[in-house]
């Protein structure tokens, strides 16, 4: 009897630690805890494949989009015959990824939503 109380006590215990571990992920989006850090997860190179404004669905124009992060700051994209170069760096605790450099803007911040190592979903509001 002793013995399945302690087992019951451990499976209650284990089904919470892993209830906080998939509750613990910082992107509202994301599904749950990696061991890859965030810079990994960032750093390649991300083919657009969905892009609206205001709920109408552009994404037709950006079939050929592409945006390319480096482990070391590195930041590139290109669309087509056109292309820029800048940097990226983690902002705000790791909610954000800020870019500079890119086409004489000064910077543009993506609001990550999801990183994950095959999923990159973020919100942009213009440039600055």
């Amino acid at each position: 009897m002793k013995n399945i109380k302690k087992l019951a006590v451990l499976i209650m215990i284990t089904g919470f630690v892993i209830a906080g571990f998939q509750s613990c992920s910082q992107y509202p989006d994301n599904s749950g805890i990696t061991l890859v850090t965030r810079n990994e997860r960032v750093a390649k190179t991300w083919k657009v494949d969905n892009y609206k404004v205001n709920d109408v669905d552009y994404t037709s124009l950006l079939t050929a989009c592409t945006e390319t992060f480096t482990t070391q700051g590195n930041y590139s994209f290109q669309w087509a015959i056109l292309g820029g170069t800048g940097s990226w760096s983690f902002q705000n605790n790791y909610a954000e990824i800020k870019i500079n450099g890119v086409d004489n803007l000064s910077s543009k911040t993506l609001f990550i939503l999801k990183l994950e190592e095959k999923s990159f979903l973020v919100l942009l509001y213009g440039w600055k």
